[in-house]
């Protein structure tokens, strides 16, 4: 499986947590399905332009350039906070996450090979695919080529043969940074490029699963399979899945149009748009709260409602199992071992329907009814505890990745004392912010969720949990 990586140019937003939780869900599926999945993500850091086509500047050099430093240097601390976030999300990593840069001679191979079979052509040291040579193009995007040039802009590079060829090498301008040797020019490679190189290296000429976002679909996705397919004379991909986006107000959340709102502002609550900070994992429940295809609406609202929907799951499952170290010996319940093969067959259909995350996270409160119901039970066994916990481990934990091992807890000699202290502090909060100080108030908030506790706010009161 083969899943676009971000162009590391800024820090993570929601609309890459939409991408690749999603991928993630995917993933997590087929292994727990048995499935042996070799999981490939790139990190393009050269070649992105910033009118996602042959024009325009490098996203990553343009940035550098704001931020007074060398381009690697910024693709390699906007790489770095990227995985932190999926980190923080849960999201499991890549078995291999290439770069760009790191496969530049395999471009230029794939370039060599393409001119050689005559899909591709030289023009004043930079190369384009002729798309007029390759009559499937359009067939992932059902696009019409003899439209496409109709509709094409009409400032377009005269080097073009026609206006929808697209860009495989480009002739870097002599100050331009980020620049190597090949037979046609001092240049670097087109975005497109790049993609279809890494997973045929570590994938192979055709490949199960190619995933990424919407806006990938045309021209990106459409432009791999052209370059792949007229290498390698095989299909390309055989299944594909875009994912929708994250829309603020209807609109494309995206760091071009500067809607956006990053995972770390989300994590720590330093948005306008945000009343509070956000369990990373109440992040994650709201994105599986739709569909992968569908547009997901953000709001501080949904993602509030997000965090208490985590909060009764995380109870829940502490509760569980806090309640299965002092119960009883005993087997399994007969009932509950039915409804708990019920809602494993639930979770599984609603899975198997396109990953229907949404349903499958309704099971995982179905079982938490079935936990809370089961508590009042005094007499309920360990064998019944274990099989509840090993449940919300599997579809909870493994699968949707809501579900922690472990959850930091305070002991129950302390659990009065802890309480008195936070609600010190809440009251302490309380006070800053009816006098306006909202720094202090915003301080007391960070430093409480830096050691494990989240203040909730709501209209009446604010409450307190463990992360």
């Amino acid at each position: 499986m083969y899943v676009c990586g971000p162009t590391v140019y800024g820090h993570a937003h929601l609309g890459h947590a939409k991408s690749y939780v999603s991928f993630d869900i995917l993933v997590r599926y087929l292994r727990y399905l048995g499935y042996a999945v070799t999981y490939v993500q790139n990190i393009t850091d050269v070649g992105h332009l910033t009118d996602d086509a042959d024009e325009g500047e490098d996203k990553i050099a343009k940035e550098a350039k704001k931020e007074k430093t060398h381009p690697m240097a910024l693709a390699e601390m906007y790489t770095r906070s990227f995985f932190e976030d999926m980190d923080r999300l849960n999201c499991v990593r890549p078995d291999i996450s290439p770069r760009a840069s790191g496969h530049i001679i395999e471009q230029i191979e794939l370039v060599k090979t393409l001119v050689q079979k005559e899909y591709a052509y030289e023009v004043n040291g930079s190369v384009y695919f002729d798309v007029s040579r390759f009559a499937e193009y359009g067939k992932l995007s059902g696009r019409n080529i003899d439209e496409m040039q109709a509709g094409a802009r009409v400032d377009v590079s005269p080097d073009k043969k026609n206006p929808v060829d697209f860009a495989l090498w480009k002739k870097a301008e002599p100050n331009h940074i980020m620049q190597w040797p090949s037979p046609w020019s001092m240049g670097y490679p087109g975005w497109h490029l790049e993609c279809s190189v890494m997973s045929m290296k570590y994938l192979g000429a055709t490949i199960d699963i190619h995933g990424g976002g919407l806006e990938n679909q045309f021209p990106h996705h459409e432009c791999e399979i052209a370059q792949s397919e007229a290498a390698n004379g095989v299909p390309f991909v055989k299944y594909w899945l875009h994912n929708n986006m994250v829309t603020v107000d209807s609109q494309k959340m995206g760091k071009s149009l500067n809607n956006f709102i990053t995972l770390k502002q989300a994590f720590s609550g330093d948005h306008e748009r945000l009343t509070r900070s956000y369990e990373p994992l109440a992040v994650r429940q709201l994105i599986l709260n739709s569909h992968y295809r569908s547009p997901l609406d953000f709001s501080d609202a949904a993602l509030f409602a997000a965090l208490s929907g985590y909060g009764k799951i995380a109870d829940a499952v502490k509760a569980v199992r806090k309640q299965a170290a002092r119960a009883t010996e005993g087997d399994l319940d007969t009932e509950i071992a039915r409804q708990l093969d019920q809602f494993r067959s639930k979770f599984e259909d609603a899975m198997n329907d396109d990953l229907n995350t949404s349903v499958a996270l309704s099971v995982v409160f179905e079982l938490v009814r079935l936990t809370n119901t089961t508590l009042q039970n005094s007499n309920a066994t360990t064998g019944t505890l274990n099989a509840i916990d090993d449940l919300f481990g599997k579809l909870g934990g493994d699968v949707l990745g809501v579900v922690k091992d472990e959850y930091a807890e305070t002991s129950s000699v302390n659990e009065a004392l802890m309480d008195k202290l936070v609600n010190i502090l809440i009251e302490q909060r309380k006070d800053a912010r009816k006098n306006k100080d909202f720094a202090s108030a915003d301080a007391i908030r960070n430093n409480l969720d830096e050691i494990g506790i989240v203040l909730e706010d709501t209209p009446e009161k604010t409450t307190w949990r463990m992360k």
